[in-house]
């Protein structure tokens, strides 16, 4: 929620701030350069205090700095704010595949697509409710929407640490290994196919609704973004009913590349639906491989290892996703060419079939 309320509102804070295409891809790009860093740390955590205490004590962070990423309004406030938030998101990044692996060690694939359902319907609220309901609500200030959507993830705090007792944690222990395995070519095998996604998915939230400005369809934002988000929501359902046949085969990432590339043609249609249609496309795909990556840490590593090789792989989806925006963005500063911030979107799409060449044929089995 917190980090997909920022796309709908960059023009508004461009205007109000002053900031460059550059600027505008580093603020969208900065919660993810932390997801990359604090995702190492979220492997600690996890290891000294447990993989559900990392959870909890990271989303109440994540809340309370993105209600405040509004104040003043300063660009130093929001960027240190999305900072804060960035690094109280990161941490619980690692800790989901290790609670998977714990509370459903038979069935990875589906718990990870609820898990992954759950996070794009959050996308799909702040991503599409942002311009027609968030807004008006707080009085058409960007700054106080961040505080509404903040709020809302501040409440699910409550549950999460009502239900701490019911359930069995992962990890947890002061001799617990945490440093990811970075010499293994699985650690960077995952962490190239998550992140081809996910760099391209942060390029189309951070550069769709500008460069629709400056071709001058302004009005086609709020239905792009609408699209990319909620055609998230039945590829995740889709990830859930092929979940056991999918996960861990070479096949549906090779799709999922060739599918990215084709939306990014049909986006750049002269047709005005095109841009929308173009869009859904690429969220449809972009969420098909955020499934089917992040049920591979729990079949790939053994029972205790999980969150070790889910940092490591973060860490490098995360490092790719912040790179690759941000060149886009002083490209197009450079070239004056808007089309140029999408080239990211390609590089992320061949960057899957690249690494997707590498799975075996055949589906990976726990501990393989």
């Amino acid at each position: 929620m917190t980090i997909l309320a920022v796309p709908p509102v960059l023009p508004l804070i461009h205007r109000d701030l002053g900031l460059t295409e550059t600027g505008v891809a580093a603020l969208t790009g900065l919660p993810v350069v932390l997801f990359a860093v604090a995702a190492v740390l979220g492997a600690l955590c996890i290891a000294r205090w447990g993989a559900r205490r990392t959870l909890i004590a990271g989303t109440l962070c994540a809340a309370l700095a993105s209600g405040l990423r509004g104040v003043g309004p300063s660009i130093a406030m929001l960027f240190v704010m999305t900072f804060i938030m960035g690094a109280g998101i990161a941490v619980t990044q690692p800790a989901v595949p290790s609670l998977v692996d714990r509370w459903f060690p038979t069935r990875v694939g589906l718990a990870t697509a609820v898990f992954v359902n759950g996070i794009l319907v959050g996308e799909t609220l702040s991503a599409s409710l942002t311009l027609p309901v968030a807004l008006p609500l707080m009085h058409h200030s960007w700054e106080l929407s961040f505080v509404l959507w903040g709020a809302l993830v501040l409440l699910t705090v409550v549950p999460m640490a009502g239900l701490s007792s019911l359930l069995p944690d992962a990890a947890g222990g002061p001799r617990d290994p945490w440093w990811p395995q970075w010499k293994t070519a699985k650690t960077w095998q995952l962490g190239l196919l998550m992140g081809g996604a996910s760099s391209s998915y942060f390029a189309a939230n951070a550069f769709i609704p500008e460069f629709l400005r400056a071709i001058g369809r302004p009005a086609l934002v709020g239905e792009c973004l609408t699209a990319l988000n909620v055609s998230q929501l039945p590829a995740s359902l889709v990830a859930a009913l092929i979940a056991s046949r999918a996960v861990g085969r070479r096949e549906p990432f090779l799709i999922i590349g060739v599918g990215m590339l084709v939306s990014q043609g049909v986006f750049f249609l002269p047709q005005a639906r095109g841009a929308v249609i173009g869009a859904g496309m690429l969220g449809f795909f972009f969420a098909m491989a955020l499934a089917l990556c992040l049920a591979l840490p729990p079949i790939l590593a053994d029972r205790g290892e999980v969150h070790r090789l889910s940092a490591g792989m973060y860490a490098i989806a995360y490092a790719y996703s912040f790179v690759a925006p941000l060149i886009g963005g002083a490209m197009w500063d450079l070239t004056a060419v808007p089309a140029v911030s999408f080239l990211p979107i390609a590089a992320g799409a061949l960057t899957i079939l690249g690494a997707a060449a590498t799975l075996p044929a055949r589906r990976f089995m726990p501990g393989g």
